[in-house]
């Protein structure tokens, strides 16, 4: 019976001496917010009314900000493009050229929840993405990006 239970707790101390736990950083809510709002400032400083969402390392939403005037399919939009930075850490334009010029990659656009257009940016502490921001609403995703990155470069002192 002490073989046994010897047995055991040396099986236990081995397992937990190779159990690996991870530390990762994610977006907190008050930055996630601040994203948002300056997402959309930044749109309509160019005369667009655009929605913003802003998710975690793992897609999940945490702010979301529509414009007055913003059409009510920009909240899907920014959405899925903010999901698919996020999940993919790539920018949605960056996926989407890839896509059009790759046959290989063209299956993208059939996975749940993404969205191959321009407008969904990582957002990043050094090269480790912490969510991302997903904008939809300006007359082309290219001028949705441009909204995100705005709003990163606004808040460079808090993605440090």
């Amino acid at each position: 019976m002490k073989k046994i239970l010897l047995t055991a707790a040396l099986l236990s101390a081995a397992f937990a001496a190779h159990a690996e736990v991870r530390t990762e950083k994610t977006i907190s809510a008050n930055l996630a917010q601040t994203l948002a709002a300056n997402t959309v400032a930044a749109c309509k400083d160019k005369g667009y009314a655009v929605t913003a969402a802003v998710v975690d390392r793992a897609g999940q939403v945490k702010a979301l900000l529509r414009a007055d005037n913003a059409g009510p399919h920009t909240i899907d939009s920014s959405l899925k493009k903010a999901y698919t930075a996020a999940s993919a850490k790539s920018p949605t334009s960056a996926m989407m050229e890839t896509a059009q010029k790759n046959p290989g990659a063209q299956n993208l656009t059939d996975i749940p929840g993404f969205l191959l257009l321009g407008g969904g940016v990582p957002v990043k502490v050094g090269n480790e993405v912490i969510g991302a921001i997903g904008v939809g609403g300006a007359p082309g995703g290219h001028l949705d990006e441009q909204c995100a990155v705005a709003a990163l470069d606004k808040a460079k002192g808090e993605l440090k």
